[in-house]
């Protein structure tokens, strides 16, 4: 029996073929023929998320020169490092998605500025005490752990790859995290009080990180569209379960006090039950309206505008070797 080739196959039956594929687990690549709905949900998902590495650096860097010992400082260095490496790879992956729209990294950057591109609700908010960097390493990293750990087997090769390397390296800075908590909680009454201030401040942030709960009824939410083209595995509120599962019993246990009187256990659901968060002002928060948004942009978009003469080199470098080649 002679194959059609895929070429010559109509739009309903490349996209049956694509869907096959998801069924079946295979992994997209960037170079395979993907629908647009596909294709506009990865680069929602991926730019979102590399843009928030980038940015979630900015409230730690914060800490660099205040940090109270050289190893407290080396450390969290490194870690901004590592968030900023993550956030290169991830836009490097992202880059291969916009082309075909015509669109380089240069306006993924350009819709950071001008607030079109989204990042992480927790970014936007301010960072006043060392507590808030024990609070961030530990809790805001475990809670992105859960969500990249949860997409490593992604249907899109390039960034299930990607995200190999990242929970490698967030491993690490899990255990960064909880040496600062611990150091904190065991130690004198003020540090003790800097690290409940700290998570007072963030708690609801942290509920809000997931995501509101998607809206099922519809079948058209972000969440479920990434269900349905298995980019990712469980919904906002399983990964939020599961964070609550994973962190209360560790904050109790280091005598926290978690700013909830209506957080429980449900022994009969086996799920938690918490003050649902205000999701206005969430969206008004990812919508880069957040504290400390026009800040940690304009910081992000400075960096960039004095960098210019670097990549304007390394253009005329690549330009001139083309030339020399040719």
């Amino acid at each position: 029996m002679r194959t059609i080739p895929f070429h010559q196959l109509t739009a309903d039956e490349k996209y049956e073929h694509f869907m096959e594929r998801i069924e079946n687990n295979e992994k997209i690549e960037a170079g395979d023929w993907m629908p647009d709905e596909y294709r506009k949900a990865l680069i929602r998902l991926i730019s979102m998320h590399g843009m928030s590495e980038i940015m979630g650096a900015l409230p730690e860097k914060e800490w660099v020169p205040k940090a109270p010992t050289l190893h407290r400082k080396l450390a969290i260095m490194a870690k901004v490092q590592d968030e900023m490496g993550h956030g290169q790879l991830l836009l490097r992956v992202a880059e291969d998605l916009i082309k075909p729209f015509n669109k380089t990294r240069e306006n993924m950057m350009q819709d950071l500025f001008t607030k079109k591109l989204k990042f992480h609700n927790v970014f936007h908010m301010p960072a006043p005490s060392w507590g808030d960097a024990a609070i961030i390493a530990w809790l805001v990293d475990g809670a992105a752990i859960l969500s990249q750990t949860m997409m490593l087997h992604t249907s899109y090769g390039p960034y299930g790859r990607a995200l190999k390397r990242i929970c490698q390296e967030e491993s690490f800075h899990a255990k960064h995290g909880e040496s600062l908590t611990l150091a904190l909680a065991s130690g004198t009454q003020k540090q003790k009080d800097m690290l409940q201030g700290a998570l007072d401040r963030w708690w609801e942030s942290l509920l809000t990180f997931f995501g509101p709960k998607s809206k099922k009824e519809t079948g058209h939410s972000n969440v479920d569209i990434n269900l349905k083209y298995k980019l990712r595995t469980k919904t906002n509120e399983q990964l939020r379960q599961e964070f609550l599962t994973k962190y209360v019993p560790k904050m109790d246990l280091l005598g926290l006090t978690i700013p909830d009187e209506n957080l429980y256990f449900d022994e009969s659901t086996q799920e938690w039950h918490y003050t649902e968060p205000d999701w206005q002002n969430f969206k008004r928060i990812v919508s880069g309206n957040g504290p400390e948004s026009d800040a940690r942009i304009a910081l992000r978009k400075n960096s960039y505008q004095n960098s210019q003469w670097v990549r304007d080199a390394l253009k005329t470098y690549k330009e001139n070797r083309s030339e020399l080649v040719g």
